[in-house]
């Protein structure tokens, strides 16, 4: 009987898998074709969220056609429409930014500059007036804002957490030790506040990003740049008083932008998602020589890339070693462009990883290797953008962060408190050096002292190498300290601003590519097909599970209670206690 029971269960499973796996191939052939473009179409861009490097790769996205949108994806919707003689206008709408960055909606900024040299009009409606929301909207010809909606244009402002009052209530102590000055990462925890040198720091970056957004808002808006910072000064504003001030050019309804925008012409608007599975050779574009793009996203650690619930994405060095060797191989490939988001994370990591990379470059001179910046390339992620020919980086990239870090959390004392105790049993003089149960003494220290310094040494002698400086001069710009991509490119770090599209011109150029040739991207991680994501689907796939924490943390905590937890996690956990890391600080700039 039970025997019967378990095929009659059995039976039921298989078909339950064969009706999902038809299902699933049914929703593939029919949503997988490219949809119909409208010959008078009005692309509506939505723009917001968390701008992601990297798509999620699962099933769900790949049907709905990678509804996620990611930095590429939207910069290349306005690559198509420039071309697209069915596409008449871009309808702009910012939806909100998640990141605290910048570099990322400048690159969007730059594509839709690019597009405006088609002639063809782009119009920008927001329904939310943030500070990052309508800098990108002042690239279009007219910005129209809700009449509801209050244009929140204040300046910047940076928050820092610190936590040592917190450990000091539950008696855990942050044994950490740094290299650098400007090294705050361990501020959060082992101070109650600012020191001088980090305030000095932050106050730069803020400036200089002020200065950026004063000087696009008065380029959008045709305003001199003492106006736009009396403006900052006066704001926020309602909408009417936005109005007046010349910030926008009306207020009204999405409904009542439609009606004015046609003026007698009918356009059909032109879903996102839709233009987006719009493929860039049905336009002529993507073609030609190739070129290798390697997306570097996340905390630098060892292994394979992944997810981590807390703090995103991590970068895997394994996984990018692979990526590296795979593009070296292929003789096809002209260029290479390392794509880096990164805050740094395990110093050996970056070590491993930048090795790869001088091998590569090492191998064929002729092929360039050029990086790419975007929102962060710091500590680990500059480390690691060292070996390039060329560096790119955004006026508003945090970069730099040259300085390192290490240690332990010591936990004895939290023990104690509630009436436990740690004791140990260990052979070998330096045993418990790295234990959690009491801080380092003085031999441990030095230990400690030496490791930290003899890496940081390494680190500014490998900068001064590749920048063709002196390890005096890169000590002078180091110490930790983090820059814009603007104040790194004064200071030598960084070679030219823009985005993606510049490096991959740059690339060209130095692969003696003509400029007017478009060229083929070839993208690691590499896009999977249907039946690849499918088979992890069933599998249980790590990218999978990743992807149900991240949805379990979304629809369960607020943006803000992650990233309290985040902080007060740190990212230690990703770590071995006592690994060396080079890791920029948590900074979030509202």
């Amino acid at each position: 009987m039970a025997r019967r029971g378990f095929a009659i269960l059995f039976t039921l499973l298989g078909f339950a898998v064969f009706i999902s796996l038809v299902g699933f191939t049914l929703m593939y052939v029919l949503v997988g074709r490219e949809p119909a473009v409208p010959s008078n179409a009005t692309l509506v861009l939505r723009v917001g969220g968390s701008l992601s490097e990297v798509a999620p790769a699962d099933v769900v996205n790949y049907l709905r056609g990678s509804k996620t949108p990611t930095v590429r994806s939207i910069v290349d919707n306005l690559r198509k429409a420039k071309v697209d003689p069915r596409v008449k206008a871009v309808l702009l709408k910012p939806t909100g930014f998640e990141s605290p960055f910048w570099a990322k909606v400048q690159e969007v900024r730059d594509a839709v500059l690019d597009f405006k040299k088609s002639g063809k009009p782009v119009y920008a409606y927001l329904e939310y007036g943030g500070d990052r929301e309508y800098y990108l909207a002042t690239a279009a010809d007219k910005v129209f804002l809700m009449p509801s909606t209050p244009l929140d244009l204040v300046g910047v402002a940076t928050y820092e957490l610190f936590l040592r009052g917190t450990l000091d209530k539950i008696g855990a102590v942050a044994d950490l030790h740094r290299i650098g000055k400007y090294k705050t990462a361990v501020n959060t925890f082992k101070e109650k506040g600012y020191t001088a040198p980090h305030k000095e720091m932050d106050e730069s970056m803020n400036r200089d990003l002020y200065e950026q957004i004063v000087r696009g808002i008065a380029d959008g808006r045709k305003k001199n740049e003492a106006d736009v910072r009396k403006l900052l000064d006066d704001g926020p504003f309602l909408p009417e008083d936005a109005l007046h001030a010349g910030l926008v050019d009306d207020v009204a309804y999405e409904d009542q932008v439609d009606d004015k925008l046609r003026a007698g012409e009918v356009r059909r608007h032109l879903d996102t998602d839709d233009y987006a599975r719009v493929s860039l050779s049905s336009l002529g574009l993507n073609k030609g020589p190739r070129i290798a793009v390697i997306y570097a996203t996340g905390t630098i650690n060892s292994g394979r890339s992944g997810y981590d619930p807390v703090n995103g994405a991590v970068a895997g060095a394994d996984t990018l070693i692979d990526y590296i060797r795979q593009a070296r191989k292929d003789s096809s490939v002209r260029a290479i462009v390392l794509r880096v988001d990164s805050p740094g994370g395990s110093a050996s990591a970056s070590d491993a990883i930048w090795r790869e990379l001088v091998i590569t470059k090492s191998e064929r001179a002729d092929r360039p290797l050029v990086v790419s910046m975007s929102d962060l390339a710091a500590s680990g992620g500059y480390y690691i953008a060292m070996p390039a020919q060329v560096i790119v980086a955004q006026p508003s990239t945090l970069t730099g962060s040259i300085g390192i870090f290490g240690g332990k959390f010591v936990t004895g004392g939290v023990y104690e408190k509630v009436g436990a105790k740690i004791e140990s049993t260990s052979v070998g003089r330096h045993a418990e050096m790295n234990g959690p149960a009491r801080p380092y003494n003085a031999e441990e220290l030095k230990k400690v002292d030496e490791q930290l310094q003899s890496f940081y040494d390494q680190f500014v002698e490998k900068v001064a190498e590749a920048r063709h400086s002196t390890p005096e001069k890169i000590d002078a710009l180091a110490q930790g300290r983090v820059w814009t991509g603007r104040q790194a490119k004064q200071n030598g770090l960084v070679d030219e601003l823009g985005g993606l599209d510049r490096a991959v011109a740059v690339a060209k150029q130095r692969a003696k590519i003509a400029a007017d040739s478009d060229v083929e991207l070839v993208v690691y991680p590499p896009r999977k097909n249907f039946y690849e994501l499918l088979s992890d689907q069933f599998s249980g796939a790590s990218e999978i599970q990743a992807a149900a924490a991240r949805s379990w943390l979304d629809a369960n905590l607020s943006k803000g209670e992650i990233e309290a937890i985040r902080l007060m996690r740190g990212p230690f956990a990703m770590f071995h206690r006592g690994e060396i890391l080079a890791l920029m600080p948590s900074t979030f700039l509202r």
